[in-house]
Order: C-alpha cells, then structure tokens, then sequence
C-alpha cells in the first residue's frame, strides 16, 4: 500500500505541476488474471471496452476441427462492423498473425450469422454464442483460436487498432491502472519447466507460500505494474527479504541447496543477520514525458537528448568508437573489424 500510495501521488503531483491535469486518485487497480481475460495482455488500455470474451466452452462442441483442437478460443464483438470492407478485414487477419495467430474467424451478424464457418457451427450454439457475446444485428465477432499466449496477444492487438480505426477513446485522455497479482511462476513449455515470470527475488504473497512445493502455478508476486493507455510506465515489486523463503524459491526452480550456496552464498548470508522488508518501483522516464506529450507509440527517440539512429550510433558525439589497445588486454578481449 505504501508504494501504491507513493506511486499515485508523484504521478498525480507530476501531471498537475506539469500540464495542469488534475487525476483521480487513486488508480484503478485490475488483477493479472482479470486483465489477461478481458483485455488479452497485462498491459491494458482502459479507455475504452470492447473486453475479450472467452468462448471456448461453446465453439469447442462445434464440428470445426480448429475449434475443437483449441485450448483457448475468444472473441471481440465489433459493434456495428459487419459492413467492414474485405480489404480491412485482410488487414486485421494480417496483424493477428503477425502475433502467431493461424488465421481470423469473422462472422458477421445479419438476419443469420455468415460465415464460412457457420455450417459447422449448430443453429443450438449459434444462439448461445450470440447470447454470450451480446452480438446483434450489425455486429462483426472476430474470434481466434490457439494457444493461451497467441490467442490473447493478437485480440489484444485487434482491440487497440479497433479501438483507434472506431475512434473510441479520447487520445488526450489520461487512463492510469496497477496491475497486481502477477504469477511468481510461468510455465517454459519448450524446456518443461517452471520459471520467475519476473525474477527469483520477487517476494511471494503471504498466503500463497504453502504453495511453493505442491502447487507453483497458485502462487502470487508481490509485483506490479503501473500501466498509462496500454503502455508500462512502471514496475516494481516487493523483494525477499528471509532466507528460507529464497531458498524454497530457488528450489522450486530448480537450483538445488549446493548451487543456490555457490551463486547467492552471500546474499544468503546476509538474509540472516536480518535484512528489513523492501520494495519498490522504478519509472521510465522517457516514455512518461513522450506519453504526457502525446507522441505516437511513445517513441522514447523523441524525447530524449541524443538518440541513436539504427546503427546504434550517436550523431552527436560519434560514438562508439573502437577501444584502445589497454583496454582491451585489461579486459583480456579483442577488438576485430568484419570485411565486407
């Protein structure tokens, strides 16, 4: 509470003093979970609606075979956008594929649904999909199916560009959330095997503490983030601060007690002469002053002093420029030049 409390006031002092915008405090704040489901990322843009609906319980009874191999399949319900050109729906299909989707299911809702996936679909299940989606006459359903990760990502990324093609939000708007309860563990599909979502040092909460052994994927972060219109702004956590809660950390990822020795001894060590509870958040400032000045995609290029162009280097100063000799023997290294 008290970093939340610190975090609401300098944002809100920073606006006022600033550009003499007034913001409610305190912010909204919107659980991990809560976010992923409505809005497909951690990263959300309250602005506006237009929440993701979860439709995997329905279109998994369907004869599609896509839709009944799915592990998640949503949707967004398009108000009034069945009229929606071919070509703008291509253009949406390319952008969630550029986030791994297969491919986007539309249907648009006329006196019947039309689609080329409809016939799959029973007259039964089509009802309860208008029911659940609230879709009426009018309406355009763009719906993906796969995994957790690529379904949420490319809706997430429709939302926001449905969002600024339909014009529904005010983009002088200021629309401030903390995102909490983050998992302290994901899932490494490819290397099966649990991971920090964030970093091992991450404080886990309370209450989920029984969970580190029996159940990783229950436990919770003391972690968040402080997100403006869809963009991080800021993020933080509460860090360990007792050995053996680190220790049961690191075993859960699988740093048995002799490494966890070798590489973290000496943090280990001094856990237990006693180390104060402590956490906090770090704000990137660049992308703050490029969102408080409205620049597209808060290109932090903008606003800082000396940027550097795609080559990784600065026009005003000429760096980097190639080591000296000394150095680089004192740092046992060797500085080579490709050939073109």
């Amino acid at each position: 509470e008290d970093i939340y409390n610190l975090g609401d006031a300098l944002i809100k002092y920073i606006f006022s003093e600033t550009m003499g915008v007034e913001l409610k405090t305190p912010f909204q704040r919107i659980s991990y979970k809560e976010s992923m489901d409505k809005y497909g990322t951690d990263k959300p843009d309250l602005r506006f609606g237009l929440e993701l609906i979860d439709v995997t319980d329905l279109l998994k009874k369907s004869d599609f075979e896509i839709f009944k191999k799915a592990p998640l399949i949503k949707c967004i319900n398009a108000t009034g956008c069945a009229n929606f050109p071919k070509a703008e729906l291509n253009r949406l299909t390319d952008l969630a594929k550029v986030y791994k989707a297969k491919g986007l299911v539309t249907i648009k809702v006329s006196d019947k649904l039309e689609s080329n996936v409809v016939k799959y679909i029973s007259d039964s299940l089509q009802k309860e999909l208008l029911k659940r989606t609230k879709a009426k006459k009018g309406d355009l359903l763009l719906i993906v199916a796969d995994n957790f990760k690529i379904t949420n990502a490319a809706l997430a990324a429709l939302r926001n560009e449905l969002g600024k093609i339909l014009k529904l939000y005010d983009p002088k708007e200021f629309k401030f959330c903390w995102v909490v309860d983050f998992p302290l563990f994901e899932w490494n599909e490819e290397e099966e095997r649990w991971e920090a979502a964030h970093h091992m040092f991450t404080m886990p909460k309370k209450e989920h503490l029984q969970f580190l052994e029996s159940d990783k994927g229950k436990v919770h972060a003391q972690c968040y983030d402080l997100v403006l219109n869809g963009v991080e702004l800021a993020s933080g956590s509460i860090r360990i601060h007792r050995a053996d809660i680190q220790e049961k950390v690191m075993k859960a990822l699988g740093i048995e007690k002799k490494e966890a020795e070798r590489k973290f001894g000496f943090l280990l060590e001094a856990f237990k002469y006693g180390a104060p509870p402590h956490g906090g958040f770090a704000i990137g400032f660049d992308r703050l002053v490029a969102m408080m000045l409205g620049i597209e995609n808060s290109d932090i290029r903008e606003v800082i002093a000396f940027p550097k162009n795609k080559k990784a280097e600065c026009p005003m100063d000429g760096c980097p420029t190639a080591p000296e000799e000394k150095t680089l023997k004192e740092l046992n290294m060797k500085f080579t030049v490709e050939k073109k």
